[in-house]
């Protein structure tokens, strides 16, 4: 009988038309997760004119959304392990979707809020659980790679969500950029039929057959039989109890990880949510200012991939540094007049090293906990991250009912990043090396054979 570990094939296969075809289907539905979470950037002039609502007002209306995904990650997470990843997505995809479409009849603010939160359960239960099937299948020497052009998805999806705000706002109104969401929904078919469920849910769940047809269309030269045995090398113990990310000298290392992903979050939703109507306010027309927003998710795109192949080839940490430096700089000079295509190149690498520095945090984060951890301490980092996104709008909000000079608001907005670096130098000085707290790892115990003939090796 032959025996295959499923891990081993995962980490060293070729790059196949598989993984061409799981990497482009989630890049896309992050190109829609992208244009949900960028849409109230773009109508939010629009919206504050129609309903006369204050800053304070429209800072909070910005923020339902991102608790629905703080929500929505705590929901569709256990979900999708209970129902497979490819599910979960698909529910995620049509929740967000079917919400957005519904905002565009909305007629007060708070049924717009209502509408807005469902969305954000939707956008934050997708995320995740796309990243986490693309890690899943994505080669060992090309991960952070991989997952990072999937990820500009996102940054796509803002770059089409501030074109098609150009064209349609003044023609159409704000309710056709919601409108338009539902488009989406054509792929749903092709979602449900293309994209391959998580194989560890196929073995987890007796489905041997579907799970040996999986790795043999990733892998075609194993020839895998109806007889093979299937090998997966689990860590005992993945999801343990929040208190495991402060033992083992990791107590520092957490906070830092923490305070990163708080602020670089509340940078992005900042920057997402207020940079048109601060650029209105400074004297931009609207088209201008949303062209300012589609040149931030390009700097995004640009930043993602370029952060996953320097993650790939450079320590991590001192790379997050160097982003959040130059994110700091760059968001703290757009306050202050500048001609033309230096305001474009500021916001490009505002864009570049906020929106991309997401995924550098994440390869950082998975890098520092032990195995048996790592899921928990990734999960816990991004909750504390989408407190930061709630923030953002909120702030940005704040700041323009005070009515301080341009400049002072991204001075602000700047403040987080330069905190962020200084916690990752301080991480970078304590353990030298990402991996360092994973030294620490408890030893692993064999588990026992499945039935089916599928056994987890340790």
């Amino acid at each position: 009988m032959k025996t295959i570990d499923v891990n081993a094939v995962v980490d060293n296969a070729r790059f196949t038309r598989f993984h061409w075809t799981v990497m482009c289907l989630c890049a896309l539905l992050l190109v829609f997760d992208g244009y949900d979470l960028f849409i109230f950037g773009v109508v939010l002039p629009a919206l504050m004119k129609e309903w006369q609502l204050s800053p304070v007002q429209a800072g909070a209306l910005g923020s339902y959304a991102l608790f629905g995904m703080m929500f929505g990650a705590f929901v569709f997470g256990p979900l999708a392990d209970r129902i497979g990843r490819k599910k979960g997505i698909a529910i995620s995809f049509a929740l967000f979707s079917i919400a957005t479409f519904l905002s565009g009849f909305s007629k007060s603010p708070t049924e717009f809020g209502i509408y807005r939160f469902i969305a954000g359960l939707g956008c934050g239960g997708l995320m995740p659980n796309a990243v986490a099937l693309m890690s899943e299948y994505a080669p060992k020497r090309a991960k952070s790679t991989l997952v990072a052009i999937m990820f500009s998805g996102y940054s796509l999806g803002g770059v089409l969500c501030a074109g098609l705000g150009i064209y349609m706002l003044p023609r159409f109104g704000w309710q056709s950029m919601f409108f338009a969401a539902a488009a989406p929904l054509v792929m749903l078919p092709v979602i449900l039929r293309k994209l391959p469920e998580s194989v560890g849910f196929m073995l987890r769940n007796g489905q041997f057959a579907k799970a040996r047809e999986v790795l043999g269309t990733m892998a075609p030269e194993l020839q895998i039989r109806a007889d093979t045995q299937l090998v997966q090398s689990l860590a005992k113990g993945e999801g343990a109890p929040m208190l495991d990310l402060f033992r083992g000298g990791r107590a520092l290392g957490t906070f830092m990880i923490w305070l990163s992903f708080f602020c670089c979050l509340l940078m992005v939703y900042a920057l997402g949510s207020w940079l048109p109507k601060l650029m209105a306010s400074a004297g931009y027309s609207l088209g201008s200012s949303l062209s300012f927003l589609l040149m931030l998710n390009f700097g995004g795109v640009v930043g993602a991939i370029a952060g996953g192949w320097l993650g790939d080839r450079f320590s991590l940490p001192k790379v997050v540094v160097a982003y959040f430096a130059f994110g700091t700089v760059s968001i703290g000079l757009l306050g202050f007049n500048s001609p033309m295509p230096v305001l474009y190149l500021l916001i490009a690498i505002a864009g570049a090293t906020t929106i991309g520095t997401q995924i550098l945090l994440y390869a950082n984060t998975a890098q520092f906990y032990p195995m048996v951890i790592r899921s928990t301490g990734i999960g816990w980092a991004s909750g504390v991250g989408r407190i930061g996104a709630i923030v953002g709008p909120l702030l940005g909000g704040a700041l323009l009912a005070a009515a301080l000079p341009l400049k002072w608001n991204f001075l602000a907005f700047a403040v987080p990043g330069l905190v962020a670096a200084l916690a990752i130098g301080i991480f970078m000085l304590r353990y030298r090396h990402g991996a360092a707290a994973a030294e620490t790892a408890p030893s692993l115990s064999a588990s026992p054979v499945l039935p089916g003939g599928v056994r987890n090796a340790a």
